[in-house]
Order: structure tokens, then sequence, then C-alpha cells
């Protein structure tokens, strides 16, 4: 469970290095962060159930109510600029008070993609820049 503690403090300093990566949707506040899978240290991939790879991303999203964090209906697809993409399968990960999901997609190339999410049926919409690592 400390691997899971790891994980999250990993996003947070991942995130806290680009802009601050939250959106309001009426009482949530649901934090998010993409990064390549390399980047995952392997016993944190391990007991996460991720693959670490230079060519796969991977999407977290948090999400608060009144500071809190809260449990989630989440899903969504991720697509390149041409519209070529994939359906988003996101893993509940628990441990104490702290819940977070997680999803993998494929990195081909250095790229913008775009995230479109329902959380608890709310739309949340973002593009981020991500490309493997060679």
């Amino acid at each position: 469970m400390r691997l899971f503690a790891m994980l999250i403090v990993l996003t947070v300093s991942l995130s806290a290095t680009a802009a601050e990566r939250m959106q309001r949707l009426g009482d949530l506040q649901v934090h998010y962060s993409a990064f390549n899978a390399n980047y995952l240290q392997p016993q944190i991939a391990q007991a996460s159930g991720l693959v670490r790879s230079a060519k796969l991303g991977v999407l977290n999203i948090s999400v608060l109510r009144g500071g809190k964090p809260t449990a989630a209906e989440i899903s969504g697809e991720v697509k390149n600029v041409l519209g070529h993409g994939q359906a988003l399968t996101f893993v509940e990960q628990r441990e104490g008070e702290f819940v977070s999901y997680l999803a993998q997609f494929p990195i081909e190339s250095r790229e913008v993609l775009l995230f479109n999410l329902q959380v608890n049926g709310q739309r949340l919409d973002f593009n981020q820049e991500l490309f493997p690592e060679p």
C-alpha cells in the first residue's frame, strides 16, 4: 500500500512541474495528470497493475468533494489531433482515504492528445502534449 502512496506523490510532483491540472465540476474538484509510464518505478507499476513502457501513457484522476477524496464514476477516451483514439479503462486504486483512478493509453509519437472524460456524468475535456521515450 505504501507503493500506491508513492504513486500519488510521483503524480503530484510530475504535475507540479507543469501547470496546475484541476477543474471544478459542480461541487467536485477533479485533479488529473497524464505522463509517460516509463517514469513509474517498477515496484509502483507492478503494485498498481500498470505496465512500464516508453510507448504508454498513464492518466491519473483524483476527485475531491469538500476537500476530501471521494469515489467517482469515470469514463472517457483519448484521441490524437486526427481523431484516432481509444476508450480509456479506469481502475480504481484505494489506500486509506485516498482514491485514484488510473488508465493507460498508447503514445505513438510526440503529439498533443485530447482527453474527453465523464466524471459523475459531467464532462471534462483537456489536452496535453506527450511523447514516447527513446
